[in-house]
Order: C-alpha cells, then sequence, then structure tokens
C-alpha cells in the first residue's frame, strides 16, 4: 500500500470512528448497571477523619489516640474501621524524583533505616488492631489548605515546586505510593487545586504558588470544564485498579456538590461530596443534609452520597445539645451517608459515644438493601423520611428542622403499608415499643429527630414499588441538558465568610434531577388529573436502569407529568430487559391518560425504562413512572 493510500485508509477510518462516537445514542439500552463498581463499597463507609477535630494539625498520637478510643469504646466491633489522615501530613515533594515526603517529627514511626519516610508502619499497625487506613490528597498541584489557610500549622514546605504535593501531574505515581508502598486502602480527593489557583489569585498574583486555570467554578456550572474534571478522577481510577489488584479500594471524591458531582459523582467514585464542607452549626447541618436527602436516586451500594462528616462533638453537637447530635446522626444514618467521626475522641465524652453507638442506627445505615431514604412528607417544618430494609420492615424518621413543637400524623400511607393491618413501631434512640392502625400522633420537638423501625403488611402485597427500592435504581441519563441550580437547598451563612458579599445563592446543580415519588422539580406526580402517591419523576430523554432480584414482572402506568410546560412534546416509553425490547408506547402528550405498561421480567438482570422525545434539543418535559413496580 503506497503512503498516500494508508494515509486516505487511516482517514476513513478516523472519520468512521469519529461519525460513530457522535452517532452513539445513550438512550440506547446497554444491559448493564453502568453506575460505580470499583473499590469496596458495597455499604457506607465507617470510621474517623482527622479534618473536624485538627484541621492540618493532625500528628500520629492524635490519630492513634483515636483509633485506640474507637476499639477500647466498642465502636470498633460495631463497623467503624476507617481512620483516614486529612490535610497536615505533608512535608514536601521531592524534585529529584516526585516522591513525597511526610513531616515525620509529626509521624515518628515514618522514620525507617532506609531513610525515605513511610507510612508503612502507620498503617501495619493500624490494620493489625482491625482498621483500614485512609489519606488525603488532590486533583490540583495545591492543596486546600495552601489555598484557604490563614496562617495555619504544617503547610507544606520549601520551593514552589517542593510546595507542590497534589496529584496534578503525578497521580500515578502517588497512588502506587499511597496505597502500594505504604499501604493505605482508601484515599479522599479534594480539589482546591483545579478551583482556587487562578492565575489572579493573590497567593498566585504575590508568587507562593504556580497558576492552573480552573477547571471548577463552585458558582457556576457552565463555567466549569466538567470533561476535564472527569477526566483526572478517571486517571486517579486507572491508577487504583492498577495498583491495588485485590480491588480493596476505597475513592471519595471532595469537589463539595460542584461541576454538577450530584449528578455524576455515583459512576466515578465510592462516595461524593454533595456541598461544600460542614461545619458545627445547625443552620449548616442543614445546608449538607438538603443536599443529598433529595438524591436518593444517585445513591446505591458502592456509590453513596456524602453530605461530609459527622461534626457530632462541637458547638450545636456537643454533650450540651444532645437533641441535635441525635437528629444530625439519624439524619445520616437514614441517608446511607458515610458515618465518618469528626471528633478529638480522646476527649469525647460518653453521651456522645453512646450516640455513635447506636446499634439501632448503624443497622439502618448498614442495610445490605443500599436504599436511602425518600422523603415521604416534606415541609419546611417537619419532614419525614422514609427508608425500604432488606427484609421488608421500613426506618422511618420525623425531622423538626424548626424552633417549635409539631405534632405530627404518621401515616400507613407514609409507609407504604396496608392501612387496615396492624403496624409495630421501634423507638430506635429510647427502645420503647408502640403500634398503630392508619395512623398515629406524635409530638416532635424542636430540632428533634424522632426515627422507628417499622413492620407491617405492604400496601403492594406482591412486590416493591421502585421507588421503594432506589439503591437498585440508576438514573443512568437524566434527561437534564441544561444543569440548573437547586432551589430546595438551605442557603446558611457560610462561616468562613460570614456576611461578607451578598450571601449564598443556590449553587449546587441537579434541580431537575430524577425523584422518587416526586417529579424533577419536587411536585407532585400526575398523569392527566391522576395522582401518583408511589413512583419515578424524571425528565424525558432519560434512561433508568434497574436491577432485579428475583421479581417476575414489571408494572407501571406511564405518562407526560401534567406539570410540563410544553404541552406540545410527545413522549415515547419503552422497557428493556438485558438488553431486549419488552414493552412500548404510542406517542403520548400532556394530557394523554396514563397508559398501563406491563411485561415478564422473570429471568432478567437488569431493565432499562426510557423515555425518549423527538427533536428536543433542551432540557424536555418532566414525565412520570407512575406505580412502576416490580413483582413476584
Amino acid at each position: 500500500m503506497t503512503p498516500r493510500r494508508l494515509f486516505l485508509t487511516l482517514a476513513m477510518l478516523c472519520a468512521g470512528t469519529t461519525l460513530s462516537a457522535q452517532t452513539v445514542d445513550p438512550l440506547a439500552p446497554t444491559g448493564r448497571w453502568s453506575a460505580y463498581q470499583g473499590g469496596r463499597a458495597e455499604l457506607p463507609p465507617m470510621g474517623w477523619n482527622s479534618w473536624n477535630a485538627f484541621f492540618t494539625e493532625i500528628d500520629e498520637e492524635k490519630l492513634m489516640g483515636s483509633a485506640q478510643r474507637i476499639l477500647d469504646s466498642g465502636l470498633a466491633r460495631k463497623g467503624y474501621r476507617y481512620i483516614n489522615i486529612d490535610d497536615g501530613w505533608w512535608l514536601r515533594r521531592r524534585t529529584s524524583d516526585g516522591r513525597l515526603m511526610i513531616r515525620s517529627e509529626k509521624f515518628p514511626s515514618s522514620l525507617t533505616a532506609r531513610g525515605d519516610p513511610s507510612f508503612r508502619p502507620l498503617t501495619d499497625r493500624l490494620h493489625a488492631m482491625g482498621f483500614k487506613a485512609g489519606i488525603y490528597s488532590d486533583l490540583g498541584r495545591n492543596i486546600c489548605s495552601q489555598a484557604y489557610s490563614n496562617g495555619e500549622a504544617q503547610l507544606p514546605e520549601g520551593t514552589m515546586a517542593e510546595r507542590e504535593v497534589g496529584l496534578y501531574g503525578h497521580s500515578d505515581q502517588d497512588i502506587r505510593l499511597f496505597f502500594a508502598d505504604w499501604g493505605f486502602d482508601a484515599i479522599k480527593v479534594d480539589g482546591c487545586g483545579i478551583r482556587a489557583f487562578a492565575a489572579d489569585a493573590e497567593r498566585v498574583r504575590n508568587g507562593q504558588y504556580r497558576a492552573l486555570s480552573p477547571l471548577i467554578d463552585q458558582a457556576s456550572t457552565t463555567r466549569s470544564d466538567i470533561p476535564a474534571v472527569k477526566a483526572l478522577f478517571a486517571d486517579i481510577n486507572r491508577s487504583l485498579a492498577r495498583h491495588n489488584p485485590d480491588g480493596d479500594y476505597l475513592l471519595s471524591l471532595c469537589i463539595w456538590g460542584s461541576a454538577d458531582v450530584r449528578a455524576w459523582g455515583k459512576d466515578v467514585g465510592n462516595i461524593s461530596r454533595t456541598s461544600d464542607d460542614i461545619s458545627p452549626d445547625w443552620s449548616r447541618m442543614l445546608t449538607n443534609y438538603d443536599s443529598a436527602v433529595r438524591r436518593a436516586l444517585y445513591a446505591h451500594p458502592g456509590s453513596w452520597n456524602d453530605p461530609d462528616m459527622l461534626f457530632i462533638g462541637a458547638g450545636d453537637f456537643d454533650e450540651r445539645h444532645l437533641t441535635e447530635a441525635r437528629s444530625h446522626f439519624t439524619l445520616w444514618a437514614m441517608m446511607n451517608a458515610p458515618l465518618l467521626i469528626g471528633a478529638d475522641l480522646r476527649k469525647t465524652p460518653q453521651p456522645l459515644l453512646d450516640i455513635f453507638g447506636n446499634t439501632g442506627l448503624i443497622a439502618i445505615n448498614q442495610d445490605p438493601a443500599g436504599n436511602q431514604a425518600v422523603i415521604a412528607f416534606d415541609s419546611d417544618s417537619l419532614q419525614i423520611l422514609v427508608k425500604t430494609l432488606a427484609n421488608g420492615d421500613k426506618a422511618v424518621a420525623l425531622f423538626n428542622r424548626g424552633i417549635a413543637s409539631v405534632d405530627a400524623v404518621l401515616t400507613a400511607d407514609h409507609l407504604k403499608l396496608r392501612p387496615d393491618r396492624p403496624i409495630a413501631l421501634l423507638d430506635l434512640w429510647t427502645g420503647a415499643t408502640s403500634g398503630f392502625t392508619k395512623e398515629v400522633k406524635l409530638r416532635v420537638e424542636p430540632r428533634q429527630t424522632q426515627v422507628f423501625r417499622a413492620s407491617g403488611d405492604h400496601a403492594l402485597a406482591d412486590g416493591l414499588y421502585l421507588s421503594e427500592q432506589p439503591g437498585s435504581v440508576n438514573p443512568a441519563i437524566d434527561g437534564v441538558v441544561q444543569p440548573q441550580a437547586d432551589p430546595t437547598i438551605y442557603r446558611s451563612i457560610p462561616g468562613w465568610r460570614s456576611t461578607r458579599g451578598i450571601g449564598e445563592r443556590p449553587i449546587y446543580a441537579g434541580w431537575g434531577g430524577a425523584m422518587a415519588d416526586a417529579t424533577p422539580y419536587n411536585q407532585p406526580l400526575m398523569i392527566a388529573g391522576r395522582s401518583f402517591t408511589a413512583g419515578i419523576g424524571i425528565l424525558a430523554n432519560s434512561r433508568l436502569e434497574v436491577r432485579n432480584t428475583g421479581f417476575a414482572r414489571f408494572t407501571a402506568q406511564v405518562g407526560v407529568d401534567d406539570s410540563a410546560g410544553d404541552g406540545g412534546q410527545s413522549v415515547r416509553f419503552f422497557l428493556y430487559g438485558d438488553g431486549r425490547p419488552l414493552a412500548s408506547t404510542p406517542p403520548l402528550r400532556r394530557g394523554s391518560a396514563a397508559y398501563a405498561m406491563s411485561a415478564p421480567v422473570k429471568g432478567v438482570a437488569i431493565l432499562e425504562l426510557v423515555a425518549r422525545a423527538e427533536g428536543v434539543t433542551g432540557n424536555a418535559v418532566p414525565v412520570t413512572w407512575g406505580e412502576a413496580a416490580l413483582r413476584r
């Protein structure tokens, strides 16, 4: 073949590849589960992290003291097993070979006869105690403490190059060092290095650090380079797989709900931060809670929403505020959030240790079904969260957000249990048992969260609604084309900014994402005037993946939701099983009656629910998979 013909052939192949890539249909069935399955996080991780208690001033004595308290108090036996070093451990990056150097005066066991400091003696000691060990880094050249510190101790030292201790340009080298050489089991990856070191940043202008064009703009999703951020995490994932051949690792994404990560974090790592940092204030806890509580469909075994660490032990959650501390713990348990203690456990009083050790709530958090709680009743004052457990029981929490008592009514309908049959309640804080039929009145005091384990006969006798099993439903494509800020997240006064500027406007993208028992815009599900208390709300041009765990039939009432603004958009609904077509509908519009969809699914592993609206370039209309269920 002549060089010219070879060139033309290669050009045609490249053109064909490009054309093929451009014509891939994201709504086409794949027959597989696409949410993150790397690492080991079948259950939400539990453990301890150094940041909240010590910031950058972490050392070996503080870390091992907290680890020993977890062991001595019995918390280790209850599942707290990760001991994570956050920011503050670096000394510098050695420029001759790029190796990271440890601040050995703070971690004396890192001094080895060979000369190069190593965390291996520390991780070996933690492993011998039955723990797993975690470490911290950043996507950029530099780290969060270098961006935002005001004279804190233990910042990296040396020349500008030596102080570049982040993963950028060293990802594979550092991951190998952390996991293969030093024996860590988990890594938390922050994103300050790709957000805070623009050329016009003060610390860049004054010569402290090199400029790195920001990939993340926390105030604007449209100005964030989401593909570039994903590419950095893809590099990390390749390195994690390469240097952990047994697959036993944990990847924590920490880009604070920015760059629309609340939509795609589930595909990239084991836990993903949904908000900015928590602080020991009730209002800030509400912000972090709100950033995750309506994202039940975006959390699954292997990939969990992370509203940040527990701040029990300080401020509004110390031993003088046990009501608030119990609420904080209960809400995190119900949301399947990681239970990572942030307190100095060497000084933590017993009443707070008792909160961390509540076995009933730990069981709710660690339930193998992996279903994040769904909001069954929503208001600015009181919310009712319900979570379906692996054995069919329900966990239910009544959360009073405000400063006045609330006389609440808990109903069988909230629990999706039969109202004509007895329902048993076990109070997970007091151990008291009670029961009711149809409904029960409960007084919930200010900032209190009452939480129960409930058992009764399911309203759907022969199966489960999909909204009862969000851990088995993945919005692979949620239809959101133009990300919008979520207005439902409580806007607190950030402690690190006080009231400077104009305040915290809605900044976390995700508005319009898939919802359980509500439309994407948090409205009641309704098709042609018919309301549905159970179902999945999502935008058209979407594809849901559903794991089928032994059910025989799928049923749903589908249609364009009455909340749709464009009554002219037509939508067709399709059901696939392991990539094969099972059922479909004719074109439906707003006002069309709900269409009954049903198909046998026995032996099918992955169902895919597709809603397709042709010719729509922006966000499509909301659609409802009403009463979507898997039946025996």
